[in-house]
């Protein structure tokens, strides 16, 4: 059974280099193996950032970092795969990149030391804050409107949202579960979430988007 390319990217520019500021030299000479669509192939890392931004959704996401927990990477990874407006990282700076694979690269990263510095923040860009967590008394994130502008907050793998969450959200969700476990990853979570935003706010007219 074919298992895809041995080699993931391209090997050097074949040919005359193209004229514009937002190709690598070095990618062209040497070739990109790095792991983004091939609109990108080629370009220098800042100038994917730039049409990134050009083309970014209105929602947030946030992490609990108490513990340095391993889904941060996988969430960020997600972030960039949906095209969040940011990424904040709440408590301690320091993360574990390894789950991002490279992709916090192209992705607005905010640290805030508290729960309460995240939600000034949001507050003064008139953002809305929502905890996913599958506490007593939560809405239902399937049967949920979502706003346009929200930050989806998220704790630690285990617990959950600390207490200090639970007060500063505008409101907590949950979402439905089906098996005989308690909860679910925090990003599946994180990467089911972001998905209900896309279906009920993102362009998804262009074809570029699905992409096989």
């Amino acid at each position: 059974m074919p298992h895809g390319p041995a080699e993931v990217g391209v090997g050097p520019w074949q040919g005359p280099w193209p004229p514009g500021g937002h190709w690598d030299p070095e990618l062209l000479e040497h070739g990109d193996r790095r792991n983004v669509v091939d609109r990108y192939r080629y370009w220098r890392l800042d100038a994917i950032v730039a049409d990134l931004d050009t083309r970014r959704h209105s929602y947030h996401v946030a992490i609990e970092n108490w513990q340095h927990d391993f889904n941060i990477g996988t969430i960020v990874r997600s972030a960039n795969a949906f095209l969040a407006a940011e990424v904040h990282i709440v408590g301690n700076r320091r993360w574990n990149r390894r789950g991002a694979m490279v992709t916090d690269r192209y992705q607005h990263l905010r640290h805030h030391a508290s729960v309460p510095e995240l939600a000034d923040y949001l507050s003064e860009r008139d953002i809305v804050l929502w905890g996913i967590d599958n506490l007593p008394g939560s809405y239902h994130l399937e049967t949920a409107t979502l706003p346009e502008r929200v930050c989806f907050l998220f704790g630690q793998e285990g617990p959950g949202l600390s207490e200090a969450a639970r007060v500063a959200c505008d409101g907590t969700f949950s979402i439905a579960q089906f098996g005989s476990t308690r909860s679910i990853n925090a990003s599946a979570a994180a990467a089911i979430a972001m998905h209900s935003w896309i279906r009920q706010h993102a362009d998804l007219s262009d074809t570029g988007t699905w992409r096989g």
